[in-house]
């Protein structure tokens, strides 16, 4: 029997019902829910034809202050290949913390990243968890897990992808790198806070670049990081990633 997971929450639910790349069972409204807050749940839950049950909060997976939940199936995981055509992809090297990877999925979606590549051993499952702190990005952005990064990063320079990594040492700070640098296909590759980057994968990049601090912290969360050199790339190529 296939697993079922529940999504808990108006945004993740919708973004899955809105992205319909799971398969979905069961969406479940807790008796005297404000309707205004889960009409769009409920006509796109209408729209794909599951159904629609009214559970109170027990028993029902709901957490305080939660509508809504949703049963449906894992989100598929692609192989690299599937990914070929991508304009942008972001490239994590243990980040294994599922907050921290839902943020990261956020700010991918949001930048216009086409796919999450992503180590079998060394990354978080694509959990409901996972979704929820993404507040549903997940559900639209393609995930490959590879086996091995470094062969994966390879795989991709093959392909004409540059690989530009974002570490704290990079000579060049971001706002001072190349167009061409940052142009074409593109995997960012970011590794975990503390940890950062694996030093046999860090020299897979092309390209190093830091961001440039203002403040006494020395560095910042992998998100955030995440952010800034995406949108860079984003604001460079006018707005089309």
């Amino acid at each position: 029997m296939a697993a079922v997971e529940r999504l808990v929450g108006v945004h993740p639910v919708r973004e899955a019902l809105r992205a319909r790349r799971r398969t979905l069972h069961r969406l479940l409204l807790r008796p005297g829910s404000p309707r205004v807050e889960v009409q769009e749940v409920l006509r796109l839950a209408q729209s794909v034809g599951i159904p629609i049950e009214e559970r109170s909060s027990e028993g029902s997976g709901h957490q305080a202050g939660d509508v809504v939940s949703l049963e449906a199936g894992p989100l598929p995981e692609l192989d690299l290949d599937e990914l070929s055509e991508a304009r942008t992809l972001l490239a994590l090297d243990g980040v294994e913390d599922p907050q921290n990877l839902g943020a990261l999925c956020r700010v991918a979606e949001a930048a216009g990243v086409d796919g999450l590549v992503l180590l079998r051993r060394r990354a978080p499952p694509l959990s409901p968890a996972v979704s929820r702190a993404s507040a549903g990005a997940l559900e639209h952005l393609p995930v490959a897990r590879v086996p091995n990064l470094v062969r994966a990063l390879n795989t991709l320079k093959s392909r004409k992808f540059w690989v530009v990594a974002a570490t704290e040492r990079a000579a060049c700070e971001l706002f001072s790198a190349p167009d061409r640098w940052l142009e074409g296909p593109l995997v960012v590759l970011l590794g975990g806070e503390g940890r950062g980057l694996r030093r046999h994968v860090r020299d897979c990049a092309d390209h190093e670049v830091r961001v440039p601090m203002a403040g006494q912290v020395e560095s910042l969360n992998v998100s955030t990081a995440a952010a800034v050199v995406l949108f860079e790339r984003l604001r460079r190529a006018g707005g089309a990633a």
